[in-house]
């Protein structure tokens, strides 16, 4: 007879052995007080500073939000009744998908219940839509989109980092009649480094190809109204498909597309991730609303403005203090360790030593040998947090990743 659980048990060994075993650090979030949170860890309980959220601008503790989550609670009830198709659609999730398309200048919008659905269950829709389809991915594209394409079970070809030149040929290299879908983000969450959206539009208009545009880690962060790295660089109307989060800048959870009304309405009749699954709660679209009418007031260019500023300031200070900082241009601030039981060490100190909490990043979310610590300041982390948190990571990052950061 099978012995399953020597099995599963011996998958679980191979990670232990390899160093990147991930340990859950049970937190107690403390609405009003972003970036504290109280740890409880072997019956004690202790407060901290997270430094690793994708709440990126701590409007998840917003009053307006907040408030939003708990009128919606008021007026709907806790639950969505069932799918969009079966009961569950509500009032809340329609004027929610109209203010995301607006967000993107796009006729429509539709909802999923997160980022990872909205990726894996559109474009592997669009590749069983469109006969003969080429998706041609990024080498450095999100586990959902990679999910999606290998799911739509039509070719792809997966194209060097924001290389233009190799893009370009791949695409040189197929008729141009032949459906084909470029799939890239807007920011590439573990580096940090923009996408070149403007650049992969040009060439998508010059070889009859849609752009598929995950700005996940953008929505809500750039651009006048929070619209994303495609906003900021006025080019969101040349884009076939913007994906989105509610779960990031907008503090809640779920996932969304914006595209054209015929795109949306094809999607949310043949994508199984869409019409199998329960909807959205009504607290999380009414939280949702109200996290969107802040980003695009002035308050959110101010926040915006400010999240800039930490982040750049904090870059700042990690290599003036001669810490391995690895090259961004966004918000990101990643730390280099390059060893996977180096980096969990790292962190283990840094919250059991210095209530640093920065979660470690291995293998399989970052190549091996490039393991970090991935550092989100937001608006809400004053000076005396960061002097605290350069001062720890003094002390627990390894200097031999210096060399390797530069």
């Amino acid at each position: 007879m099978i012995d399953y659980e020597a099995r599963f048990a011996s998958a679980v060994d191979r990670v232990r052995q390899e160093g990147r075993y991930r340990v859950f650090a049970e937190l107690e979030r403390i609405a009003g007080r972003f970036p504290t949170a109280r740890l409880h860890k072997d019956g004690a309980v202790r407060e901290i500073t997270v430094w690793c959220s994708n709440d990126y601008l701590g409007i998840g503790q917003h009053p307006a939000v907040l408030e939003g989550a708990v009128e919606a609670i008021r007026r709907y009830g806790s639950g969505a009744g069932g799918t969009r198709n079966i009961s569950g659609t509500t009032h809340l999730h329609v004027e929610l998908e109209k203010a995301l398309a607006e967000l993107h200048g796009k006729p429509a919008a539709l909802l999923f219940t997160s980022g990872y659905v909205a990726n894996e269950a559109t474009l592997s829709t669009l590749g069983k839509l469109l006969p003969g389809c080429l998706i041609l991915s990024d080498e450095k594209n999100h586990a959902s989109m990679i999910a999606g394409i290998r799911a739509a079970g039509c070719e792809k070809a997966i194209f060097r980092h924001n290389d233009l030149d190799h893009l370009e040929s791949l695409l040189k290299a197929q008729p141009l009649d032949r459906p084909k879908v470029i799939a890239f983000e807007g920011v590439y969450s573990m580096d940090g480094d923009f996408g070149p959206v403007e650049a992969i539009c040009d060439l998508a208009d010059r070889y009859g190809a849609m752009t598929y545009l995950d700005e996940v880690h953008a929505v809500g962060l750039y651009g006048p109204r929070g619209g994303g790295v495609a906003e900021r660089d006025g080019v969101m109307d040349r884009v076939t498909v913007i994906q989105g989060t509610l779960a990031k800048a907008m503090g809640c959870m779920g996932g969304y597309i914006a595209g054209s009304a015929a795109l949306v309405d094809a999607i949310r009749s043949h994508a199984a991730g869409f019409i199998f699954t329960t909807s959205l709660a009504p607290a999380v679209a009414g939280a949702a609303l109200a996290a969107l009418r802040v980003l695009t007031s002035e308050e959110g260019q101010r926040l915006r403005a400010r999240h800039q500023e930490r982040a750049a300031t904090l870059k700042a200070r990690l290599r003036a203090q001669g810490l391995p900082v690895m090259p961004s241009p966004s918000h990101i601030v990643p730390v280099l360790v390059g060893d996977p039981i180096a980096c969990k060490a790292a962190s283990d100190r840094l919250l059991d030593e210095f209530a640093v909490y920065i979660q470690p990043i291995n293998y399989p979310t970052v190549p091996r040998g490039s393991e970090r610590l991935r550092i989100t300041p937001s608006p809400l982390h004053e000076d005396r947090l960061m002097d605290a948190l350069v001062e720890a990571l003094a002390r627990v990052v390894p200097t031999r990743s210096l060399a390797r950061a530069a």
